[in-house]
């Protein structure tokens, strides 16, 4: 065969030799690019450790290095040692071993706030204001929060002896407790507000979350619930599918809920609502503040975009990342951000995040009050403007902005300093100690207590000067500006005593300018429904 016909038979071989050849020269590059790096890193490391002048936290080292690692990145991809991760798991599981009470150290003693319901200290009656002073027959004076969770947490089914003082009843008393599974309640809330509108309001969004809403729905619907509000304020997100499981109870089947797009700018997942509920044509308004976040932005965001609720309150905080958590051989976490969310219309909700001394910073947006269900307080012709299902033009500033723009009324210093330093819980475990029985009888159901209760002069002339001798100086003009807000909080703060958090909500909620306003805007059929 002639040589030059040999060479035109080759040229098609070569040609795809050099193909193969380039792509494996540039993989192994890329190879000896990270290769190189790693090096870089092991070799600072060693020399680090054999030559400082001092002997180093070798673990403490690579910790470091991992968080600078991070640094650069965006705030939400974070290292997270082992033993906060165990912390961290049990929350967001929503559940735990241990004897189920809610407690507080005061003057250097473990004080029941509440036993949690359907938990083991609930079952043998201890008591909200309960002191406990011994733990397996040694002193818990002066344990700290970290030595309480570590005495009173256990495997389940193991014993635990406690010693209580019952000032109300002037003794000490004796308790076996059972250490049993304790449920971390998501729904802090859920209660009828009159004879059609009801109220929940969620923490988070953890495994527990959906179950622990839908039940509430059903409970709600049986009391004759026709019109709801969703409280996701102060609500800092937690698990997606949660999120997209509990939109799916309030949105039609097929609708779109949230999708995200990963590293190629392409759609990595697409979730929509799947299930039928009774709950999709339900007249609803949601409250979101400066902490709603993630996954509540989710969950508002796509309520938004279908019109099927509306939104009250304040901008949301703008948390669109998703992260992946990456468990290390020592139990460690890293968690590193692996795409951005969007809202059914195309949103993008993730705020700037390039100043972070300030990102985590609650800054309140400029933005005025009042109703903004056309969105004109965000649309700017020099954006892309988004469009809800029923033509309403929204914009993505970072964070969900709400339908109508609420803020509840800002308190003097007086009374945030009353706040900060918990005076209003320490008053009324005080008062209790010396009233409980007498007060428990007198007012023996939520309503008869909430409609007739009222603290006397002296009794608020005893707040005060228990406020004083605590660090907080009276400033009258600041006392009478918050008075019906202060004597409402105590008020919400016995009540909590009696009836845990359906007490708390029902009060406060009387004075909660956001939630008055969602309150009235299903009371009056808004248009858009």
């Amino acid at each position: 065969m002639p040589k030059s016909r040999l060479f035109i038979y080759l040229i098609p071989i070569f040609f795809l030799l050099g193909i193969y050849l380039g792509l494996n020269l540039t993989e192994l590059f890329k190879n000896s690019d990270r290769l190189t790096a790693e090096n870089k890193f092991n070799e600072v490391f060693e020399y680090t450790k054999q030559y400082y002048y001092k002997e180093v936290d070798e673990e403490k080292l690579v910790e470091d290095a991992i968080n600078g690692m991070l640094e650069n990145l965006d705030p939400h991809s974070i290292y997270i040692p082992s033993d906060e991760q165990v912390l961290i798991d049990e929350q967001f599981k929503g559940r735990f071993d241990g004897i189920g009470i809610e407690f507080q150290i005061i003057n250097d003693t473990i004080t029941v706030v509440a036993a949690i319901s359907g938990g083991p200290s609930e079952a043998v009656g201890i008591l909200p204001g309960d002191r406990i002073i011994e733990i397996d027959e040694e002193s818990a004076v002066g344990f700290t929060n970290i030595d309480v969770v570590e005495n009173l947490r256990g495997d389940k089914g193991t014993e635990v002896k406690l010693k209580v003082f019952r000032p109300f009843a002037k003794r000490t008393l004796d308790f076996l407790i059972i250490r049993d599974q304790i449920p971390l309640f998501t729904v802090e809330s859920a209660l009828m507000i009159n004879d059609s509108i009801a109220y929940i309001s969620l923490s988070k969004f953890v495994e527990t979350s959906f179950a622990e809403i839908k039940e509430a729905l059903r409970q709600l619907e049986a009391m004759g619930m026709k019109k709801l509000v969703l409280d996701l304020r102060n609500n800092p997100g937690g698990y997606m599918e949660q999120a997209v499981k509990i939109a799916d109870l309030f949105l039609d089947s097929d609708k779109l809920i949230v999708y995200t797009k990963g590293r190629d700018n392409t759609i990595s997942d697409k979730l929509e609502a799947e299930l039928s509920y009774p709950y999709e044509k339900i007249p609803l308004a949601v409250l979101v503040n400066h902490g709603t976040a993630s996954a509540s932005e989710i969950v508002t965001g796509a309520l938004q975009d279908w019109d099927r609720g509306i939104i009250v309150g304040e901008t949301t905080f703008g948390k669109g990342l998703v992260q992946r958590p990456f468990i290390l051989p020592d139990n460690s976490v890293v968690r590193i951000t692996i795409s951005k969310y969007f809202t059914p219309s195309g949103r993008e909700i993730q705020r700037d995040y390039e100043n972070k001394a300030d990102y985590f910073a609650i800054v309140t947006p400029n933005e005025k009050e009042g109703e903004n269900f056309n969105h004109t307080q965000e649309v700017d012709s020099n954006e892309t403007v988004y469009t809800t299902s029923k033509g309403r033009q929204i914009s993505a500033h970072g964070g969900i902005t709400p339908d109508f723009i609420v803020k509840n009324n800002d308190l003097t210093y007086y009374t945030v300093l009353l706040r900060s330093k918990d005076l209003f819980y320490q008053f009324v475990l005080k008062y209790l100690d010396k009233n409980a029985s007498t007060l428990f009888n007198k007012y023996n159901n939520l309503k008869l207590f909430k409609d007739s209760f009222d603290f006397t002069n002296q009794e608020i002339n005893s707040f005060i000067k228990f406020a004083d001798e605590n660090g907080v100086k009276f400033v009258k003009d600041e006392f009478e500006k918050d008075k019906h807000y202060i004597l409402l909080r105590l008020k919400a703060q016995i009540a909590k005593n009696y009836w845990k958090s359906d007490g708390w909500y029902s009060l406060l909620l009387t004075a909660d300018k956001q939630f008055n306003k969602a309150k009235e805007l299903l009371e009056e059929n808004h248009k858009l429904y």
